[in-house]
């Protein structure tokens, strides 16, 4: 049971980081190297989340949250008031089809990890029920 409720925690975190590149995906800050005289500027565009997953001894999986790398890519928004000299603007480096894969697969994994849950705790009431 302890393995499968890593591997949903696992899953949980993934979704979570996902969703979040999934909604910061239209921040944008200025470029790398630039810094705007408006206070009102972001100090720094989203750095879109990734999830290392990692097998723990004895069983199990381990999530750890880590920052994309290059985390951020160069766009033309000459209207952006953060904008450097040549009108680009830093967003993030979210791609939506890998973030569109990426909750898919959380999902089935949790949902696999479900079914393991189950079926160990109806192992263990029957290990009970024959015991008592």
């Amino acid at each position: 049971m302890m393995i499968a409720a890593s591997g949903m925690a696992a899953a949980m975190t993934s979704l979570t980081a996902s969703a979040s590149n999934v909604a910061n995906a239209e921040s944008a800050g200025p470029a790398p190297g630039f810094s705007p005289v408006n206070a009102q500027s972001p100090a720094s565009a989203y750095q879109p989340a990734v999830v290392i997953e990692t097998s723990m001894a004895g069983g199990g999986v381990s999530a750890t949250v880590t920052r994309s790398s290059p985390g951020t890519i160069l766009s033309y928004d000459p209207t952006a008031p953060f904008a450097n000299m040549q009108g680009m603007v830093a967003v993030p480096n979210v791609d939506y089809a890998t973030e569109a894969v990426n909750q898919l697969s959380a999902r089935m994994a949790f949902s696999a990890n479900v079914k393991v849950f189950q079926a160990a705790n109806r192992n263990l009431d029957t290990l009970l029920n024959i015991l008592v």
